[in-house]
């Protein structure tokens, strides 16, 4: 697969609003994370710092810090000869990734089922009827949104640093990945149907059955991302 330059699409693109300079930051690395992970920006893309600053409306040293913090998530690449580019990951590298994701989720699952708090509970299962309405309304941005946020939460409530430190780096890395393992419709409706079983496991409190569904449920992400990549899916 060739490396691409970047040109970023004018039509459909979001535009930053006037923002105070205490959330410029933070506004320009979830847009540029957003269009990492919704495929704006594919793997290996070249980024040109003018078309970026000129997307977005601003000057080139916010930009700067934002590709800066992305590089430490893994998500871009900097290099001193070839500037910034969209991270790519070799199959192999994918595989490793989702594997290992799948025993930090399963872990985190069976930690959880014994630490969560109703209020927590309700949170998941709140986010989990609003992903529903966006898997309805065929918002994938939205639906992956409230799904991150439910792993998320999970993850939090197994309540276990050196667990949260492993499992949010090596999340930042696959982000675009888990993204895209939902474009495929047959995909998209098992994922709903593992979530629906996930609320099910936390409201029973069932640490292993939990952890079985979090472990499959990364280990089809993985199988339906290795079936694209072999049918030629960039």
């Amino acid at each position: 697969m060739q490396d691409s330059d970047f040109s970023m699409p004018t039509e459909g693109v979001k535009q930053l609003p006037k923002l105070e300079r205490q959330r410029l930051h933070d506004t320009v690395v979830e847009h540029l994370r957003s269009f990492i992970i919704e495929g704006t920006l594919g793997a290996g893309t070249k980024l040109n710092e003018r078309e970026l600053c000129e997307t977005l409306g601003i000057s080139r040293t916010p930009l700067r810090e934002a590709l800066k913090v992305l590089e430490a998530e893994g998500l871009i690449e900097i290099s001193p000869n070839r500037g910034a580019s969209v991270a790519r990951m070799s199959e192999l590298d994918i595989r490793e990734a989702f594997e290992l994701m799948s025993g930090l989720e399963a872990f985190a699952g069976e930690l959880a089922c014994e630490r969560i708090t109703s209020e927590e509970l309700d949170e998941i299962k709140a986010l989990h009827y609003a992903m529903v309405v966006c898997k309805n309304q065929n918002d994938l941005p939205g639906y992956y949104q409230r799904n991150r946020a439910i792993h998320d939460l999970i993850n939090l409530a197994a309540r276990n640093s050196a667990l949260r430190q492993t499992y949010m780096a090596l999340n930042g890395r696959i982000q675009a990945l888990r993204f895209r393992s939902n474009l495929q419709a047959p995909k998209w409706e098992r994922a709903v149907h593992d979530h629906e079983d996930m609320i099910q496991a936390l409201e029973a409190r069932d640490g292993k059955r939990l952890s079985a569904i979090l472990r499959q449920h990364l280990l089809a992400k993985r199988d339906a991302l290795m079936l694209m990549l072999g049918q030629g899916s960039e």
